[in-house]
């Protein structure tokens, strides 16, 4: 399969190509919901297993959300892309039931260095969280050319 004409066509299989070996992700019961050159969307709702101590979502399972949209977004170019540092400001907290959502988008690209912007809201309300990747490519594919 070489799908390198087309940059949907590509994103996608990259993302199917991830999605297929990510425990982590299908485990706290994550969807994909949009994948496009740059962007990923995820989304999961909050568990009992997920909840602190204060009857909040714990924000290790946000930042875990967060972290796989970026994961996603910064892989949909043919090139295995892995986190290189990450920092997350929680805003508002998320609670039993909710389903929240990650945007990804990417800000830049150059070289084997990416900057990822990945917004976590309650699925269509407020923001829960920002959180910011920045990525390193290990300089790898997933298809050959």
């Amino acid at each position: 399969m070489n799908p390198a004409g087309d940059p949907q066509a590509l994103a996608q299989a990259c993302a199917d190509a991830m999605w297929a070996d990510d425990h982590a992700s299908k485990a706290l019961g994550m969807a994909i919901e949009h994948i496009a050159p740059g962007q990923a969307r995820l989304a999961m709702t909050v568990t009992a297993q997920m909840v602190n101590g204060h009857g909040l979502c714990h924000g290790g399972y946000i930042f875990t959300l967060a972290d796989s949209a970026f994961a996603f977004a910064c892989n949909t170019y043919n090139e295995r892309v892995v986190a290189q540092h990450c920092a997350i400001s929680y805003l508002r907290p998320a609670k039993l039931g909710m389903r929240l959502a990650a945007t990804a988008q990417e800000r830049s690209r150059a070289g084997r260095s990416g900057i990822y912007d990945i917004t976590v809201t309650v699925e269509n309300g407020p923001v829960i969280a920002e959180f910011r990747g920045n990525s390193r490519s290990l300089g790898a594919k997933f298809f050959e050319e």
